[in-house]
């Protein structure tokens, strides 16, 4: 099993394909199982790489107390660096999106390309005062229910109230999609659980404007409006930035409509080589 020492622990990745490298990174409590999709469209041009972050999947628990967005991406950069991966295309849903545009706030220009689906910027999906979210923090809340009904249920709880306010089913359309997500989060510890929660809750969003690398933005049609201003706000502060809308599809936009989500970033990496042959050119 192929695996990096971190801080604390050793991270999971798998390698599939030759070529340029794009590396995949999931959404929070989920796994590397969700990029299948684009796995098995990408690997016959690109050396398609994979991980699990901390706490999730393969990786597991590590020793760190607390984990937090810039670990995730302290934990990127080392993967970038073990592997001797040179100007990779970055791939984030949700939670991993989160930890590219950190990457890319530190490394504004190294990556040839950045996509960013189900675009969360912070969590919630809103610009809070720091100590208003400390104190209307859910984190107690969030415990109590982990010891009370465990991680799945829980995660489960946390759709719903959503759903509620969204008035329909955010996370993904697919039953098959939900249900996968789902399974995914029980292989994870309550402990586990919570410093992922708290990670995203606590992150604040960086300052994208001296980003030169070329973004794109996804989102499904049925996204929370807020996650969708989040996203175009991305695509608007970064110096080369696109947002689109994805139809018939939810946060996990490349799941739900896997064929419309391979498309769309085909089209973004045939301009990235495009524009790579063109300055050699000149």
């Amino acid at each position: 099993m192929p695996t990096i020492q971190i801080e604390d622990g050793s991270l999971w990745y798998e390698e599939t394909g030759t070529g340029p490298p794009l590396i995949c990174l999931h959404g929070g409590w989920q796994d590397h199982r969700s990029w299948q999709a684009q796995v098995d469209y990408f690997a016959d041009e690109y050396r398609v790489i994979t991980v699990d972050l901390r706490g999730h999947g393969r990786t597991g628990p590590t020793g760190s107390r607390r984990y937090s967005v810039d670990l995730f991406a302290d934990d990127l950069e080392k993967l970038v660096a073990t592997l001797d991966v040179d100007r990779p295309v970055l791939a984030g849903i949700s939670a991993g999106g989160m930890v590219i545009q950190t990457y890319l706030d530190r490394h504004p220009d190294s990556a040839r390309g950045a996509v960013i689906g189900g675009p969360l910027q912070t969590l919630p999906p809103i610009e809070l005062p720091h100590g208003m979210k400390q104190l209307f923090s859910p984190l107690p809340l969030l415990s109590g229910s982990l010891s009370a009904v465990g991680p799945k249920l829980t995660f489960k709880t946390l759709l719903d109230s959503i759903r509620m306010t969204n008035g329909g089913h955010w996370l993904s359309l697919d039953e098959t999609v939900r249900k996968q997500s789902l399974n995914a989060v029980d292989s994870i510890s309550a402990t586990e659980f919570q410093k992922i929660f708290r990670a995203l809750y606590e992150r604040v969003a960086p300052t994208l404007s001296h980003v030169s690398t070329p973004t794109l933005v996804l989102y499904g049609d049925h996204e929370i409006p807020l996650v969708k201003r989040q996203g175009e706000r991305i695509a608007r502060t970064v110096q080369t930035g696109t947002a689109q809308s994805i139809p018939d599809s939810g946060h996990l936009v490349n799941q739900d409509q896997s064929g419309g989500f391979n498309e769309a970033c085909s089209a973004f990496f045939d301009g990235l080589t495009k524009a790579a042959d063109d300055a050699k050119g000149r």
